[in-house]
């Protein structure tokens, strides 16, 4: 009888054990498809026990999408109307961005001034810039030393216009558009917003074109 429950038992570990390794496996491919272009090497370990995963053998995964992209992560498994919470540790490699020499606060990043570095992304600080295209130009608002990585927080977009200059308002309707010429009150980047005192006095808003012309939707 002893011997009975201990091949039970031995059988019912064996199971669980199993059930875990393919559904490690289904969540490292569910995740490496997510961070496809981010990372090309991704690792993902169950930690949630293995009395409380899904039942069936294929579970439909989904995370919410305000979601962390790796690390500690919560994944929700759905087995028809079963629904359970998997928590897992994603580990992902890939390339971020870092100085490559050293640059002073308020310093232009250049091409020659970073780089590309690979690594574990799991490991880095928040917000740690992946597109080294994102950084071109842009301004260190801190010392930066060789291979630091560069977090958005670091930098600023480079002013596309500054206080005091004169800029073009473009504003455009329905079948119609209309130039005409202020004084930017603020400064700004591509994409960001501007305020432009007109010749009139006006006070106007639009959002600044990469040829530095405020442009208004009306």
């Amino acid at each position: 009888m002893t011997f009975k429950r201990g091949v039970t038992a031995t059988l019912l570990l064996w199971s669980s054990l199993s059930q875990a390794q393919d559904l490690n496996g289904q969540l490292t491919a569910f995740f490496a498809q997510r961070l496809a272009g981010f990372s090309d090497e991704v690792s993902v370990q169950v930690r949630t026990p293995a009395s409380m995963l899904p039942g069936c053998e294929t579970p439909q995964f989904s995370v919410p999408g305000n979601t962390r992209q790796w690390g500690n992560v919560s994944v929700t498994a759905r087995c028809d109307n079963e629904k359970r919470f998997i928590q897992v540790a994603v580990q992902a490699t890939g390339d971020y961005v870092v100085a490559s020499q050293n640059i002073p606060r308020g310093g232009a990043l250049q091409p020659g001034s970073v780089a590309l570095k690979r690594g574990r992304l799991d490991q880095l600080p928040p917000r740690t810039i992946l597109d080294i295209n994102q950084v071109q130009n842009a301004i260190s608002l801190r010392d930066l030393v060789p291979g630091q990585p560069l977090q958005l927080s670091m930098l600023r977009q480079s002013w596309r216009i500054k206080a005091g200059q004169r800029v073009m308002v473009i504003a455009t309707g329905e079948g119609f558009s209309v130039n005409s010429q202020g004084q930017a009150l603020n400064n700004a980047a591509v994409a960001q917003n501007a305020r432009v005192r007109m010749t009139s006095g006006q006070v106007v808003s639009g959002t600044v074109d990469s040829d530095g012309n405020i442009l208004i939707n009306l």
